[in-house]
């Protein structure tokens, strides 16, 4: 049976064929074998094993070990190997992993596999998973350890390196690099680093160095929030209090990279004109993926008709002035490129807190002299552009099928006068593209506060969504621009 995933991994490929013959062969010797690589390298020999062969080379690791692979493993696979296994054989591992990621793996198995699992677990370890499934996964309470290091403030220096070496040496914890200090009720007082604890003079109070000004956050915060703090303050773990400040928890930095980086997957696949799709993109099954974009691309399909109904309105106008619908691309295009532009700067901005809600007034009165700035610069060009072929074509140059289609309108009406109504063209072109250009730019800057204060995900304002948006509207700006520069000759 092929591996359950294709996936590029050489380390991988060189390994598995022997890892394999040791399973057969001689599974006691696969963990001393083994001791020295990194659990995520073993985690990718797993992926790369025929499935039915993942369970028996856990088995012959121990249960630390394994434990540490599964952390590592694909979400799908840990499912289906913790599934396999017995409810003890189950405890027995997901008991040694790290207590937040203990959770994500009940998590996503059901819910009576999950109980038994939990009913098999030590006390101690029950309580304290119990405790963390309480909070919702997608909170700072859900995605926190409570595998970090605390200090009473009291302590001396002395005595405070006693109690970290014993914290140390009880079991692993993730945040050892970052010690807080608490009050006698529990607290949180004060921070520092190890560093600052290994260089402070003998005999002085923990309470006399720790730094007292303490980023930290409430269990019920949304984690992608608790992720951008720990970015903005460079912070290694942020630590989680309840309403009396007493710790409960902390949030590690490899964990809110974990979130960042799925929040901005998924604001990248939302702005592309989709729903965002949780696997890898050759692990989403086909029925999947066309359900994700099908919606979206209906959507735009539909909005686009009435782009198409408002072309139809102005067919009498096309029809004694071809020379109009030569710059339709170049108008809607102009307009969703700029709607597309301000729609990623502000859904950014919204994202890394530069801005809020409440600043939308002020993003429109600077997105509106862009605009009008952005549309002079494109208008400005389209105007020098038509003044090009006017100039080439009255002097003979020919430009291609131009010549037909630039000046095919009755000749009675302009009397060969070209130069004159090249201008007037030139600047219904200019204006319209300043209007056009002005408007998708404030479109795109605003749709994303709406969609916020409407309770949606700003990144849902995606780029063929305000393109056909504008592509409509850019339509009826274009053709009244048109009417009012070129009623009683050309329309």
């Amino acid at each position: 049976m092929p591996p359950q995933k294709e996936v590029k991994r050489p380390l991988a490929a060189l390994l598995v064929p022997d890892l394999l013959e040791l399973l057969e062969e001689s599974p006691e010797s696969i963990g001393p074998q083994t001791e020295e690589m990194h659990p995520a390298d073993l985690a990718d020999v797993a992926e790369a094993m025929p499935v039915e062969k993942v369970r028996a080379f856990l088995a012959a690791l121990s249960s630390e070990r394994a434990a540490e692979v599964l952390e590592y493993l694909d979400d799908d696979l840990r499912t289906q190997v913790l599934e396999e296994l017995t409810a003890r054989e189950a405890a027995d591992i997901i008991e040694e992993m790290t207590p937040d990621e203990r959770v994500d793996a009940l998590d996503e198995l059901d819910e009576e596999t999950a109980d038994e699992i939990l009913s098999e677990m030590g006390a101690e370890a029950q309580a304290e998973t119990e405790r963390l499934l309480e909070y919702d996964p997608y909170t700072a309470g859900g995605l926190m350890t409570t595998e970090f290091v605390s200090v009473a403030e009291d302590l001396t220096v002395e005595e405070a390196l006693r109690a970290v070496r014993a914290m140390a040496r009880a079991g692993r914890r993730e945040a050892m690099y970052t010690i807080y200090t608490t009050d006698t009720n529990g607290r949180l007082h004060g921070v520092l680093s190890l560093r600052e604890l290994l260089a402070a003079p003998e005999g002085a109070r923990i309470a006399e160095i720790a730094w007292s000004d303490v980023v930290s956050v409430s269990p019920d915060m949304l984690q992608e929030e608790a992720s951008q703090i720990i970015s903005n303050y460079d912070l290694v773990a942020l630590p989680v209090v309840d309403k009396e400040r007493r710790l409960l928890g902390v949030v590690t930095v490899d964990d809110a990279i974990d979130v960042i980086q799925e929040e901005q997957t998924e604001d990248a696949q939302k702005f592309g004109g989709m729903e965002a799709i949780e696997e890898p993109y050759m692990q989403t099954a086909l029925p999947i993926m066309i359900r994700k974009r099908a919606g979206w691309l209906a959507v735009l399909f539909i909005g686009e008709m009435f782009t198409s109904t408002a072309m139809q309105h102005y067919e009498t106008s096309l029809e004694k002035a071809i020379v109009l619908s030569l710059f339709i691309p170049l108008i809607i295009s102009s307009g969703g490129n700029s709607g597309s532009q301000a729609t990623s700067l502000i859904i950014r901005s919204l994202a890394l807190r530069e801005v809020t809600v409440r600043d939308w007034w002020k993003v429109a009165m600077r997105e509106l002299p862009s605009g009008l700035a952005l549309g002079a610069i494109l208008g400005l060009i389209g105007i020098g552009r038509i003044l090009l072929w006017q100039w080439m074509f009255a002097r003979g140059v020919h430009v291609g099928d131009f010549d037909v289609a630039w000046w095919h309108v009755p000749r009675v009406d302009l009397g060969y006068n070209y130069g004159k109504y090249a201008i007037r063209i030139a600047l219904t072109i200019g204006i319209a593209l300043v209007g056009v250009v002005t408007f998708g730019s404030l479109t795109g800057s605003m749709l994303p506060f709406i969609l916020r204060r409407a309770g949606f995900d700003p990144a849902s304002a995606s780029a063929p969504a305000v393109a056909t948006l504008v592509d409509m509207t850019g339509i009826v700006i274009y053709f009244t621009v048109a009417a009012t520069m070129l009623g009683g000759i050309l329309l």
